[in-house]
């Protein structure tokens, strides 16, 4: 008996040590759901680093040889500059303050700010039915008021969705013109159809940058205007990886 008793002892150790190996070399669940939010994570930081090329979509089609993310108000300018005709074709993107607020872009011939520029702000019609887009000669920073501006202007159009505003157009330029100043805004209300000021926070202080269409940065391939579906396909990549997640943590449980 005690030979017995001994002997089933022993095995039930060597069992219990058996298990503890096998359990020790197992990742817990914990692990693999970090694991899983990393990937989640470089997959959130690669589409947003690809913000610019191929998550901006276009009802207009077209194609723009450049674009650049802008270092505020959430904001990116797709544009093309054909040298033969001296044209600026633009698509400027921005969330406003408030879906009844107003985007703006504009061209400074002279300074880098607001004050002098040459603008196109868009914004809801008076019945919020419609987008409307407007130019705007801007003398000062104490209101505006539409009507022409110094440079020649086609295809105007605007558009909201998904809560960004969009304001597609093609600018004439004297030939002589290969650098401008362009500027930006972002705001929350328009009255009677006309926009209410700006905040004047650090960000919007800073909403201005230089376009040099000589430069050896604005050398690249057009970027193709991405349809509907580049978003819906990260969506799709995010609800994969979410689903993984919650079939492990069952699997395991």
């Amino acid at each position: 008996m005690p030979l017995y008793t001994s002997t089933s002892h022993t095995h039930t150790n060597t069992k219990t040590e058996t298990m503890a190996v096998n359990n020790h070399h197992q990742p817990p669940l914990f692990t693999l759901i970090l694991t899983m939010l990393a990937s989640l994570i470089a997959l959130t930081t690669q589409t947003n680093a690809l913000n610019c090329a191929s998550s901006q979509k276009f009802t207009n089609n077209n194609l723009y040889t450049h674009c650049t993310d802008l270092h505020t108000l959430n904001s990116a300018l797709h544009y093309t500059y054909t040298n033969k005709t001296s044209s600026l074709q633009v698509a400027f993107i921005a969330p406003p303050v408030h879906p009844q607020g107003w985007i703006a872009w504009a061209i400074n011939p002279t300074h880098a700010r607001m004050a002098g520029s040459q603008a196109f702000i868009a914004f809801h019609d008076e019945n919020n039915a419609t987008m409307v887009v407007k130019t705007y000669n801007i003398s000062s920073y104490s209101g505006v008021t539409e009507g022409d501006i110094a440079f020649d202007v086609k295809d105007m159009k605007s558009e909201y969705s998904d809560g960004m505003m969009r304001i597609y157009v093609t600018v004439k330029l004297p030939e002589t013109m290969k650098e401008v100043n362009h500027v930006w805004q972002v705001g929350g209300e328009v009255v009677k159809g006309v926009p209410v000021r700006h905040a004047f926070t650090a960000e919007n202080l800073k909403a201005t940058a230089k376009l040099n269409f000589l430069s050896a940065d604005n050398v690249g391939s057009p970027v193709v205007a991405p349809s509907p579906s580049a978003s819906d396909a990260y969506r799709n990549n995010v609800m994969c990886v979410f689903l993984v997640v919650v079939i492990l943590g069952i699997l395991m449980s």
